[in-house]
């Protein structure tokens, strides 16, 4: 069906879009006014203050992206076939809708 990441997150996103969500950038894998952690290790990550409640920029209440993660849980047994540290999450968000 899909021959490339690219073809497979394209399709994502569009079906969202389709229903009514605005997709938003990834954010930087190094988070931004967050001293509690050095990586971005989530999709929801840099949509935590607008999970809480804040107001999105886009003033909307759903979003779809692809956000870089950092994988760190794991960190010592990075490198074999099936763990890795960098990776994409599709993510599908509901602001209190």
């Amino acid at each position: 069906m899909f021959k490339t990441r690219q073809e497979l997150i394209r399709a994502y996103i569009d079906f969202f879009k389709n229903n009514g969500h605005k997709e938003i950038p990834s954010a930087s894998l190094i988070p931004e006014n967050d001293p509690t952690v050095l990586f971005t290790t989530a999709g929801m990550h840099p949509l935590v203050p607008f999970l809480l409640g804040q107001v999105h920029p886009l003033k909307t209440k759903r979003l779809v992206d692809v956000q870089k993660c950092v994988r760190t849980q794991d960190i010592d047994e990075v490198g074999d076939s099936v763990h890795h540290t960098f990776f994409e999450m599709l993510g599908n968000w509901s602001l209190g809708d």
